[in-house]
């Protein structure tokens, strides 16, 4: 991470108004924060489209400076990790959104651009029947995905149960916060968001000191939605910030799904008219999801080493398919066509072999039609 250009993009969210558009924009056209600065008395000659009042702000960054000083402190102290948009561990789905913060504010040690992110949302006046969604799609989701980041908003209702199952059922999750990491709200959430940050985290993009105002819950909304490759509408009333939340994320043409619920429920009623205006896709379980997605094969491979099968504790192989094991343990990531001379076995008898053995989670193919056999 270049520190310096840190403090910089830091103390530029500070002289933006808070508009995280201008700011990226800013951001983009120039190239980096420090040259921001290192050119703040030219900011009308090098961005045409900057306003008297940015350009004029622009000028005098003493006060934010101060400010960045101030929160690089807390965050050495409290063990907070900043990111931007040319950091690795910055998210990577989100740096492709139109409106991505161009700083982050991470206190937590799960890995924000795993291979599977879902964003679980809904109503913060979840009924029973939502619980029970939530309990057994993240239970089956869990029993043929086993790695997959959940991300919510830490909020009352649907948020906080899918925290909650996510952590029981030994997957990492992520509260994207809609204030600064020196507070937790709502605050009967603090025990469930102290277990978070050690299997997963908190992230943000305000500095401390910012309060839960309304607005910051919409903008916290975009970062949700633009993190994840999905995100799952539980219950919803007619209007809410679920509904928002899937709004933007089909604007970055990410997966939209939504369970039904009874005709007349009023926390169904929004996923209802999503599905009705195909806004999202209907899914029921989690096998609905998974497919949808395309990951069962991933889930089926990930599911037998999961529960540690072994190769050599195959008793179901076949001789040819032990032969097949036999020659990648010698010499792994073979091709097809070397893999069919060494074994004598034709082309369409020996895939059809290699097809086997992927759904038994000992191999995987590889781009370029190489195999590879699984540890």
């Amino acid at each position: 991470m270049n520190t310096e250009e840190l403090f910089y993009t830091m103390a530029l969210t500070r002289l933006t108004f808070f508009n995280y558009q201008q700011a990226l924009e800013l951001y983009k056209t120039v190239g980096s924060a420090q040259l921001l600065y290192e050119h703040r008395n030219e900011i009308g000659d090098i961005v045409e489209e900057a306003s008297p009042r940015l350009t004029e702000a622009l000028k005098d960054w003493d006060e934010a400076m101060k400010r960045t000083d101030y929160e690089l402190k807390y965050m050495q102290e409290h063990g907070i990790k900043a990111f931007t948009l040319t950091d690795n561990d910055y998210p990577q789905r989100l740096k492709e959104c139109p409106d991505a913060p161009i700083v982050l504010y991470y206190l937590g040690n799960s890995d924000l651009n795993q291979a599977k992110i879902v964003s679980i949302i809904g109503t913060r006046h979840m009924t029973t029947y939502g619980q029970d969604l939530i309990r057994s799609f993240i239970r089956d989701l869990k029993a043929q995905c086993p790695q997959v980041l959940v991300v919510s908003g830490l909020a009352y209702g649907v948020d906080i149960n899918a925290h909650r199952e996510s952590l029981k059922n030994g997957y990492d999750t992520v509260g994207v916060l809609a204030h600064g990491l020196d507070q937790i709200y709502p605050y009967h959430h603090r025990g469930t968001a102290a277990e978070m940050v050690k299997h997963g985290g908190l992230l943000t993009e305000f500095m401390t000191q910012t309060n839960a105002d309304k607005p910051n819950f919409v903008r916290r909304n975009r970062i949700v939605a633009g993190m994840a490759d999905a995100t799952i509408l539980v219950e919803s009333a007619e209007k809410g910030g679920g509904l928002i939340t899937c709004e933007i994320a089909q604007s970055y043409d990410r997966n939209v799904f939504a369970f039904p619920g009874n005709v007349g429920a009023e926390f169904s009623k929004g996923c209802n008219n999503l599905i009705r205006d195909n806004g999202a896709a209907l899914i029921t379980n989690a096998d609905d999801f998974v497919k949808a997605m395309g990951w069962e094969d991933e889930a089926i491979r990930q599911r037998a080493n999961h529960v540690g099968i072994e190769r050599s504790l195959f008793p179901e192989l076949a001789p040819e398919e032990e032969q097949i094991v036999n020659l990648l343990q010698q010499t792994n990531d073979l091709q097809l066509n070397i893999l069919s001379v060494k074994t004598g076995q034709p082309i369409g008898k020996l895939t059809a072999l290699l097809f086997q053995l992927e759904m038994k989670g000992v191999l995987k193919p590889l781009a370029g039609g190489s195999y590879h056999l699984l540890a």
